[in-house]
């Protein structure tokens, strides 16, 4: 099977007497509250989804992932994993000090040793990452709201975060998803990442993939998104409902990452196939403006950089050009594969599901399996 990012499945999580111990201690500590985006880094971390990371990032690691998109040892890097903190909590502690990150509800999520506290010129850090530093962007947003004071240093793991009306049997770490590959006689896995409801082009990229790999892993972030994306668990029956019914099971699995959108474009594809590298992927699917936003990113802008930095990053990108249904060949298709004109394409997009359930209309079967959309429109009637 593939090897972790950086050649080792981290596992920062706290059991049994460590964790006992770590609790008795914490009652010392001083206590932070973070908000759920660094809830789920947290999380990542302690589970290997962000392998080779022990914690969050120091301000060398940062301004070399941010100046290089690689860690200071060399390894491909590409978004700034940091703990934003205020100005206020970040008076009360000093390097070497054990401090409690906590949710929202009060309950101990990690303990983190600090080793560093700092700043970073967030003016550049957007524009490297996001390629903007307009406050419109939502990641721009996020990282400026949060703050320009962070603390560094690896973490434990206490509790997980709570988790709201998914099943929980969907999270499965690593570890889990890795075994169950082993367990299925899977050799070549491909990831399918997604932060909306599977449309039909959605489901034709998946299964054009199968065709050449041994399993299929849908695996839907249920992180923070943005306010207008369709929450996670309607997200989620959809899913439910086109495996059911479209897929061959026995080569499918259905299980969540539980991080945060950055909406980063180019250089998040390159974040999400190190995610999926540590689960145990060995391909990802990545189509046109992978976690892109608006007009900030080229159409085919992430595959361009993947292909740039493949071979440093040991897991493979399948890229498809942008499918649309063609109402001649009657089926989905590519420029590719299709010789008709653009007048027979019905191209397929979050954002025209999102503006069709907001007017209460039902997407049309081009766009939508049937028993998908009634899922859709079920959840728009109940809102609008």
């Amino acid at each position: 099977m593939l090897k972790p990012h950086g050649g080792t499945l981290i596992n920062r999580i706290a059991k049994g007497k460590e964790k006992e111990e770590l609790i008795k201690q914490a009652r010392e500590y001083y206590k932070i509250n973070i908000q759920d985006r660094f809830i789920s880094d947290c999380e990542m971390i302690a589970i290997g989804g962000f392998s080779p990371l022990t914690g969050f990032m120091d301000k060398n690691m940062a301004i070399s992932v941010i100046e290089k998109m690689k860690l200071p040892g060399g390894t491909i890097w590409s978004i700034p994993i940091l703990l934003p903190i205020s100005k206020s909590d970040k008076s009360k502690i000093e390097n070497g000090d054990k401090v409690i990150l906590q949710d929202k509800y009060d309950r101990i999520i990690a303990i983190i040793e600090v080793s560093e506290k700092f700043t970073l010129d967030l003016e550049n850090y957007c524009q490297k990452v996001f390629k903007t530093t307009e406050i419109a962007h939502p990641g721009v947003k996020a990282v400026k709201e949060a703050g320009n004071d962070f603390i560094a240093g690896d973490i434990k793991l206490i509790n997980r975060p709570l988790r709201e009306k998914i099943d929980k049997n969907y999270f499965k770490d690593p570890l889990q998803t890795r075994k169950e590959f082993k367990e299925k006689g899977w050799n070549s896995i491909v990831a399918f990442q997604t932060r909306n409801p599977i449309h039909r082009a959605h489901e034709y990229l998946i299964k054009c993939a199968l065709e050449i790999t041994d399993g299929a892993l849908i695996h839907p972030l249920v992180g923070e998104t943005k306010p207008d994306d369709i929450p996670a668990n309607v997200r989620m029956q959809c899913y439910e409902t086109i495996i059911e019914n479209y897929f061959n099971q026995e080569k499918t699995m259905l299980t969540v990452l539980p991080t945060t959108m950055r909406y980063a474009g180019p250089k998040e594809a390159i974040h999400h196939m190190i995610m999926r590298k540590n689960y145990g992927c060995t391909h990802m699917i990545i189509g046109r403006d992978h976690a892109g936003v608006g007009d900030y990113y080229g159409t085919y802008e992430a595959q361009a950089l993947v292909d740039k930095v493949s071979e440093q990053l040991g897991i493979v990108a399948l890229k498809f050009e942008h499918s649309f249904y063609c109402k001649k060949c009657e089926n989905m298709a590519t420029k590719k594969t299709c010789p008709h004109s653009a007048d027979a394409h019905v191209f397929l997009s979050g954002t025209k599901v999102r503006k069709m359930l907001k007017e209460g209309e039902k997407p049309p079967k081009e766009f939508s399996r049937t028993e998908v959309a009634e899922v859709l429109l079920k959840w728009a009637n109940k809102i609008n």
